[in-house]
């Protein structure tokens, strides 16, 4: 892994740019554009992953309003220029947590795989409450 967003893949920079216009916009709308059909999405409070761009979709586009505060603090990239690894904190009521959102991207720039990794456990706990209260059963739809 490296620091440098020089080696990531012309798509998958493009992509990515993209998804950080989006996050600090925080408007989703347009997050099926560099979604592949198939993705798949792992939560940190589900023990299986969750499968389409409509599970990332519906997945992200609620957190983005769970979250306070959020921001990225850096961002690392494998050598193949394909994998990206983004380190945030956020807050979720008077929680602070800290994660990782590990995303992996075809060579059309497209996010195949969406991993999210949150610490500490209380801050977990919050944006599982949280979560859940917005999506109930709505995305066990997508197992």
């Amino acid at each position: 892994m490296t620091t440098s967003p020089l080696t990531l893949q012309p798509a998958v920079a493009a992509s990515l740019a993209t998804w950080h216009e989006m996050v600090a916009s925080r408007n989703l709308d347009n997050l099926l554009a560099i979604v592949h059909p198939d993705a798949v999405f792992r939560s940190p409070l589900a023990n299986s992953a969750y499968h389409s761009s409509a599970a990332v979709a519906l997945a992200l586009g609620t957190v983005i309003n769970v979250f306070e505060n959020f921001r990225y603090h850096r961002q690392l990239a494998s050598d193949d220029g394909l994998n990206v690894v983004l380190e945030f904190s956020a807050n979720v009521g008077d929680r602070q947590l800290k994660g990782i959102d590990l995303v992996r991207f075809d060579e059309d720039g497209k996010i195949v795989e969406f991993e999210v990794m949150v610490r500490p456990l209380s801050g977990l706990q919050a944006l599982g409450l949280e979560m859940g209260k917005r999506l109930g059963e709505r995305m066990a739809a997508f197992k």
